[in-house]
């Protein structure tokens, strides 16, 4: 990872429920940008960080360079953002418990949970409650993100009741 001053840092909780950190880089004090970063976090604090192994890191390029578009994409001119997901899957016996936490250049994560239970008549694979715990949670958490995007439309619009559809 490289970083330089100005560039903006959205930094995941070390656990899925805990909300994230963002702030700017003031300083990289690695060779050729990487770490670590002195950050002005946006609580006001100041810190400098290394970034560990697993951590769910962005850096949003700064206002002097442009991001580069994926490759195929149409030359012309655009905004590119990037969304995480970070999915945590807990098994115990028969029941799995998935926790799925959207990461953006909001300052809170969206998160959601979705579990599964295995019966006494079911085979053992724990790839199923896997797959079934994640795609429950992932079902809620697309519904958060719908439920807020009409939020924000009737904040900005100040329509009533808006309703969007899940196509």
């Amino acid at each position: 990872m490289r970083a330089r001053a100005g560039d903006r840092i959205i930094l995941a909780g070390e656990l899925v429920d805990q909300p994230t950190r963002a702030g700017e880089v003031v300083e990289a004090r690695g060779a050729d940008g990487g770490p670590p970063y002195v950050v002005q976090w946006e609580d006001g604090h100041t810190s400098t960080m290394f970034p560990g192994p697993g951590a769910v890191l962005r850096v949003a390029e700064g206002a002097g360079a442009a991001p580069q578009p994926p490759s195929g994409a149409q030359q012309e001119q655009g905004r590119l953002r990037e969304w995480t997901v970070r999915v945590t899957i807990f098994e115990r016996g028969d029941d799995t418990t998935a926790t799925v936490a959207l990461v953006s250049e909001a300052p809170e994560a969206l998160t959601a949970r979705g579990t599964s239970h295995r019966s006494s008549g079911d085979s053992s694979d724990p790839r199923i409650g896997d797959e079934i715990a994640v795609a429950r949670a992932l079902r809620r958490l697309a519904d958060q993100v719908l439920a807020t995007a009409e939020h924000e439309i009737e904040e900005s619009t100040g329509e009533v009741d808006v309703t969007l559809r899940a196509r």
